[in-house]
């Protein structure tokens, strides 16, 4: 039987692509990865990875444990989560996951107060613009821009969040104001590379666009709002962040101006876990402010 340290570390190198990367993630030295590694290899009968240019390539024996550690490795950080604090105390860990421009651009300045309050919470962000799955315990609370649908979530609606049509100035004096929807074509709009639900969303508010039409494209929402901030060209983003910059000029706000609806939610077991709790309902509240900023 497999040592859940050779299995964990084994996960963190198929996530992390190096046995480097995967020692400084787990505060081991390189050599020791090895060792477990080897470990695991030896108790499995077959080798699961090979060595090349670019880092530790996964076998098929590999990608086939892998299915299985990554389960495990997630109950694991949550059984980790839950240990880190006695349950009535506000502090320990507490991990929220939300999409990449909410967790760069919205949360750090949300959670100032927090820990300011509480300096013994300690909080993961997982940035990531696939929805985590609450109910696997793969965080503890999340910020999402889509009503939950699972019955075993608590779920507050913060209200919506507006979006719009924004660029730079100096892209502006260069390129010239759009005035409508077909002006767009003559432009250069910033997008997503392979997010078709994207797309879907702001066709259902007038705006029908196809991957071919963005001459800058990423997935990275992020991104995109750099891409903007730069003077790249014209792209979508949140009406408050969009007011944050004073370079940043919101087009056509009466032609297109789409909402998302905003999320807060934990699963319910978690509900009696005080530093789960407070950061849910600090969250709730914070949140609230901030899409009235936006009204």
């Amino acid at each position: 039987m497999a040592d859940w340290e050779d299995l964990h570390a084994f996960s963190v190198v198929l996530r992390t692509g190096s046995l480097s990367a995967a020692a400084r993630f787990l505060g081991v030295t390189q050599p020791t990865m090895r060792r477990r590694l080897d470990a695991l290899e030896q108790s499995v009968g077959a080798p699961l990875f090979v060595r090349s240019q670019t880092g530790l390539t996964p076998t098929d024996a590999a990608r086939e444990l892998g299915r299985h550690t990554g389960v495990m490795a997630v109950a694991a950080e949550a059984f980790s989560r839950a240990a880190s604090a006695d349950g009535t105390a506000v502090e320990g860990v507490v991990r929220i996951t939300a999409s990449d421009v909410v967790g760069a651009e919205v949360l750090p300045a949300v959670l100032v107060p927090l820990r300011a309050a509480h300096p013994g919470l300690i909080v993961e962000l997982d940035l990531a613009n696939r929805t985590q799955d609450l109910t696997r315990q793969e965080a503890d609370i999340a910020v999402r821009m889509v009503r939950p649908a699972q019955a075993a979530l608590i779920a507050r609606r913060i209200g919506t969040v507006p979006l719009g049509l924004f660029a730079h100035r100096s892209y502006l004096r260069i390129a010239g104001v759009p005035a409508s929807h077909a002006d767009l074509a003559h432009h250069t709009l910033i997008g997503p590379d392979r997010e078709t639900t994207y797309l879907d969303f702001v066709a259902g508010h007038g705006l029908h666009l196809r991957r071919d039409n963005f001459s800058i494209r990423t997935d990275s929402q992020l991104a995109q709002l750099s891409a903007i901030r730069s003077g790249l060209g014209i792209g979508i983003c949140q009406v408050a962040l969009g007011r944050r910059d004073r370079d940043l000029v919101h087009l056509m706000p009466q032609v297109f101006r789409p909402d998302m609806e905003t999320w807060v939610v934990m699963h319910e077991d978690l509900r009696r876990v005080r530093r789960i709790r407070a950061v849910f309902d600090h969250l709730v509240e914070a949140l609230q402010g901030y899409v009235r900023c936006a009204e």
